[in-house]
């Protein structure tokens, strides 16, 4: 079988990276060596697992296919070699994340690496940001994840880019011309102001009808079809839609997700929490229509 991991290693790094040279780069290999090991893999399926035309690369339906599979034989490997190298990890980790990133995107990764390492007790806490920072300087957290500007203060792992949307029910009634009715988390939460300064740039009038420090209670509030909330493009329920262009709002900026490691020598089982988080999500980048080869 030419199921080999590092070429199927190769070959995930390729669409999550979106190119052979930046596979390359991540990996650590020359971009010869890259082609390389997708052409012993293409030899030993006997099928095309990219398209290549001209400098766009696409997945083949084959390639569609295999990435699936691909995925759970790395994650499942790198499973197992954690129960069989590291059995003997143990401790706390304390780590603290926004509640909507947690439920999004992390339940399935702190899952996992509690199987892998059961003796491991992991003390996760949701809350908003500015409080996990303040939390985070009095030395509560080994972990945590934040939101931020893009354009902000340096230092920290970027680990995701949210892309926000204004989202409401279709029971929402409303005009254009009337104040925005919003459904958002008290202050000083990132979307709450990313909401409220986008608008008042451009001179859009709005009221807020509805706060919740709880992400069901704001979705509860919004469902029900009190207002307009701020949600990334991949958490919009299915009983919700973008009004951003029924309502005439203005494009929001992208956030992120950075992860910050306590000052210090990190415990093992902090360190490979780190590791696996940031491993995790590098993993879930979506692969682009078309990506430079």
């Amino acid at each position: 079988m030419p199921f080999d991991l590092d070429l199927l290693r190769t070959f995930v790094a390729i669409v999550d990276n979106g190119s052979f040279t930046r596979a390359a780069s991540r990996l650590g290999l020359t971009q010869s060596t890259v082609s390389l090991q997708i052409k012993r893999l293409e030899d030993g399926l006997t099928r095309r697992l990219f398209d290549r035309d001209g400098r766009e690369l696409t997945l083949t339906p084959q390639g569609e296919v295999l990435l699936t599979y691909a995925r759970q034989i790395l994650r499942l490997g790198a499973e197992a070699l954690s129960r069989i190298v590291t059995p003997e990890l143990s401790g706390l980790v304390r780590l603290g994340t926004p509640e909507d990133f947690a439920t999004t995107h992390l339940s399935e990764v702190l899952a996992c690496f509690a199987r892998s390492h059961p003796q491991v007790a992991l003390d996760v806490n949701c809350d908003f940001t500015v409080n996990l920072l303040d939390d985070f300087s009095k030395g509560r957290y080994d972990l945590i994840l934040f939101k931020r500007e893009p354009q902000g203060p340096s230092g920290g792992t970027r680990v995701w880019r949210e892309v926000l949307d204004w989202v409401a029910s279709p029971r929402l009634v409303m005009e254009v011309e009337d104040p925005l009715p919003l459904v958002v988390s008290p202050a000083p939460d990132v979307y709450r102001k990313r909401a409220l300064s986008t608008l008042d740039a451009i001179g859009r009038d709005w009221r807020i009808v509805y706060t919740s420090p709880s992400l069901a209670g704001l979705q509860a509030a919004v469902q029900a079809g009190l207002g307009v909330t701020v949600l990334p493009t991949e958490m919009i329920p299915e009983d919700m839609v973008s009004v951003s262009e029924r309502l005439r709002l203005p494009k929001l900026p992208d956030t992120e997700i950075v992860l910050y490691q306590a000052p210090g020598p990190l415990t093992p089982a902090a360190e490979l929490l780190s590791t696996t988080i940031v491993g995790a999500m590098e993993r879930r980048v979506a692969l682009p229509t078309a990506v430079a080869s």
